[in-house]
């Protein structure tokens, strides 16, 4: 259940947040030793990466983000297992901001979980109070806002996988989109970037979002490696042209856009990105009638 109110927290004496989660026992197990044994087997299944990755006790800053997929951890676990994989490699960061979708309608243009913390059956983590008032601070759309946040599944499916491998090591800042525009996507990564700068922030960025849904696999395909294309090409305007004209249904595009600027800003002549993984529910299940497309790709500036 999630507590759609601000909870007092009589420990700090203060007003927190707490976050419950709300698709535990749906997009992935309530129960801590089945999820964790989930996600050990996202990782070794046949289009995962192979096998349960060794955490770096040093922290290497290597990537500066990724998209991640966010359905039911039966059809995009294996997937996503290849973004967790290569940043287990690199050791856990000091804050890692994750940029949902907003599915439902609830809260701003763009909202930020602004402090406290998050729950799952794996335990709590600690949103990034500091970094969040500056990313506010900087930007023409961001607001402080949790009822974005209500009900919505695109952030919190990828706490497990983070705890799985940092436990508490790490805070978050969530951050969820309505509007899934070019010039809030700039707006939103200039905010980050300088939010970031000021306060020297080890940070990761996720973009959360599935990509074409419910179409036939062969056209899925077709289509969502048309904008895969743009997306490691960090073409944003060519990626949001492509998704209009294709009419291709991906979900957290403001997000997916948002990195692409974000990478460029961190150095525009080292930018890149690449495709770590491609496949569809169709591949998972073998019902390739009408299926959903997910990518895992990785932006990182070149040495």
């Amino acid at each position: 259940m999630l507590l759609k109110l601000p909870l007092l927290s009589k420990a700090v004496g203060a007003m927190e947040y707490v976050r419950r989660p709300v698709v535990a026992g749906f997009f992935y197990s309530s129960n801590s030793a089945e999820l964790s044994k989930s996600i050990e087997n996202s990782f070794k299944h046949r289009l995962g990466p192979g096998s349960v990755p060794i955490i770096s006790d040093i922290r290497l800053k290597e990537s500066v983000g990724f998209v991640v997929p966010h359905a039911g951890y039966i059809y995009s676990g294996p997937i996503a297992a290849h973004v967790y994989y290569r940043l287990a490699l690199e050791g856990v960061p000091q804050t890692i901001v994750i940029i949902g979708t907003n599915h439902t309608g609830y809260g701003a243009l763009v909202s930020v979980y602004p402090r406290g913390k998050w729950f799952t059956p794996l335990g709590g983590v600690e949103v990034d109070e500091e970094l969040a008032r500056e990313v506010i601070s900087e930007s023409s759309y961001a607001e402080e806002d949790i009822y974005a946040h209500v009900d919505e599944h695109s952030v919190e499916v990828q706490l497990p996988f983070l705890q799985y491998l940092f436990g508490s090591k790490f805070r978050i800042l969530p951050i969820v989109i309505m509007m899934h525009s070019l010039e809030v996507s700039r707006d939103l990564a200039k905010a980050i970037y300088n939010a970031v700068a000021k306060s020297g922030r080890d940070v990761v960025l996720l973009a959360s979002s599935d990509m074409t849904h419910y179409e036939p696999h062969g056209i899925a395909v077709k289509k969502d490696l048309k904008a895969v294309e743009k997306i490691v090409s960090l073409d944003t305007e060519g990626f949001y042209k492509t998704m209009s004209e294709l009419d291709i249904s991906i979900c957290g595009p403001g997000g997916i856009m948002t990195l692409i600027e974000y990478v460029k800003t961190t150095g525009v002549e080292k930018a890149r990105a690449e495709l770590l993984k491609y496949a569809t529910s169709g591949d998972v299940t073998g019902d390739k009638s009408a299926v959903v497309g997910y990518a895992s790709i990785r932006f990182y500036l070149a040495k």
